[in-house]
């Protein structure tokens, strides 16, 4: 199974493929979960759901934003999804899992110059 980047994401669409990244956010809705995942080139939102993946749909409930991972499955067309791909999740590898009690300081919302600053890679 090829690794892929997100940038290139398009030309695997149909395809199962592998993605090493970092979970950038995530929403849930009853038995789906909506995690969005960056590497460095893009974002992609994937979709897990509990009846068909149930594994992939237990690493991800309740996954810290920022850890890392390495996930597989189907890409897709979807021409509501940033990008114009999403990608049916069918496993997922927890490489770090970012503590609850240390989470990530910069989260999705506006931070002043000061804060960012501070709060270096």
């Amino acid at each position: 199974m090829p690794v892929v980047s997100i940038a290139d994401i398009g030309q695997h669409a149909g395809e199962e493929i592998t993605l090493r990244g970092w979970l950038y956010n995530q929403r849930e809705s009853g038995k789906l979960l909506f995690p969005q995942f960056r590497d460095g080139t893009g974002l992609i939102q994937g979709v897990v759901s509990l009846k068909e993946s149930p594994d992939a749909f237990a690493a991800l409930k309740g996954l810290t934003q920022e850890s890392s991972v390495v996930i597989t499955g189907k890409v897709r067309a979807d021409q509501r999804a940033p990008g114009g791909f999403e990608m049916d999740v069918t496993k997922v590898e927890v490489v770090q899992r970012i503590a609850e009690a240390d989470p990530y300081p910069i989260q999705l919302k506006e931070h002043g110059v000061d804060f960012l600053l501070d709060h270096r890679h």
